[in-house]
């Protein structure tokens, strides 16, 4: 899965889905763990676009500050 090709929501929407999965019980212990190795890769994803998120705000933030106060 490539950071580029999956937004945030989608990212999110597959994790959730795979938890809904997992929590039914019904998954082999092989399909469980491919499931679980997807969720860890959908996190990240997710953790890194919320971090470039909180980055571009930030920046943004300062940008008007500095606007204000010049």
């Amino acid at each position: 899965m490539s950071e580029t090709k999956t937004n945030f929501e989608t990212a999110i929407q597959k994790l959730e889905d795979i938890v809904s999965e997992m929590e039914t019980g019904e998954l082999s212990l092989d399909e469980s763990v491919k499931k679980f190795e997807e969720g860890i890769k959908l996190s990240k994803v997710c953790s890194d676009k919320l971090n470039k998120a909180e980055e571009k705000v930030s920046m943004l933030a300062k940008k008007h500050e500095l606007k204000l106060k010049g």
